[in-house]
């Protein structure tokens, strides 16, 4: 399945407020939304060329959208299996991709045990949201185009879920010559997974998800994601539900588009100032999107941004 590249955009007036070059990579404008099509189109078209014809993920949003659009243009089916908490909105853009959902439990983890049970025969495929390496090399082409776009930027700022972004691009930066180039992982509190594995030595498990930016709701990252740490400069940055919605009305107010808190923790890294971006000239930041967003929802922390600031 062939994807247009995405655009690379800066705003001359965020440029200003935060005294440095930022660079926007426009996975947002992916057609379901985010950077995840990269990963599941490739994986999917592998697996189709295989012979596999059904196809099954948890999802509460991203993930599930983009197995749900690339089983539609490949001819294919797809069941999504999300949590309690999805949004009503992310349900009905999966039920009009054609994929079947269905809801279980009150977290991911739950949903993935039963998308994974569903899976147990053998007639449908698996498609986890994070941790296969066909998805980090699909996911990998976002480094691909960003090097014959750009010159080598001081740093690349991602938000981290499950790692399976940052796997991917981590790869594509190696074969991109870009290995002296440090990665920042945004995270939210109560939902930094990826921080609690650098602290602890290796993946574990945090206790729950507590954040707003449920995207980045994985309790535990991906094997894959931590090892990286041994082989390249990430550094890790941990911010409030507050800063992300932030970021969010910042990429809404200057660069007109909607945003998860998921992705707007990635801005407010720069917004904030935060230590992780101290001598970084030019940065690159990954816009990863997010569907579950609207323009009722960004109202909606618009006005929980301005109550916690009274």
């Amino acid at each position: 399945m062939d994807l247009a590249p995405t655009p690379i955009v800066e705003s001359p007036t965020i440029n200003a407020r935060v005294g440095r070059r930022v660079l926007f990579k426009m996975e947002c404008h992916q057609p379901p939304g985010s950077f995840k099509i990269r990963g599941m189109s490739h994986l999917m078209s592998r697996r189709a060329a295989e012979g596999m014809r059904h196809f099954v993920s948890s999802s509460g949003g991203n993930a599930g959208l983009a197995v749900a659009y690339c089983a539609a243009k490949l001819g294919l089916s797809a069941t999504v299996v999300v949590p309690e908490t999805t949004n009503p909105q992310v349900r009905e853009k999966l039920a009009s991709y054609g994929a079947e959902v269905r809801v279980s439990g009150s977290a991911w983890d739950e949903a993935d045990q039963v998308a994974r049970a569903l899976c147990a025969s053998g007639e449908a495929a698996y498609v986890s949201p994070f941790n296969d390496p066909l998805l980090w090399e699909g996911h990998a082409s976002l480094a691909d185009e960003a090097a014959t776009q750009i010159e080598r930027p001081d740093a690349v700022i991602i938000s981290v879920g499950g790692g399976g972004l940052l796997s991917g691009l981590l790869q594509g930066m190696h074969r991109n010559g870009w290995e002296e180039v440090p990665v920042i992982a945004a995270e939210t509190e109560g939902a930094a997974s990826f921080a609690a594995a650098v602290a602890a030595g290796g993946p574990v498990s945090i206790e729950r998800i507590t954040s707003i930016a449920t995207s980045l709701g994985a309790r535990q990252v991906a094997d894959q994601a931590f090892r990286w740490t041994q082989r390249h400069e990430i550094r890790s940055a941990i911010l409030s539900d507050r800063d992300a919605i932030a970021g969010c009305l910042t990429f809404a107010d200057h660069l007109r588009v909607l945003v998860e808190p998921a992705c707007g923790v990635s801005l407010a890294v720069v917004e904030q100032a935060h230590p992780a971006v101290q001598g970084c000239d030019t940065l690159l930041v990954v816009v990863c999107g997010g569907a579950a967003v609207n323009a009722s929802l960004l109202c909606q922390w618009r006005d929980q941004l301005a109550q916690a600031q009274r």
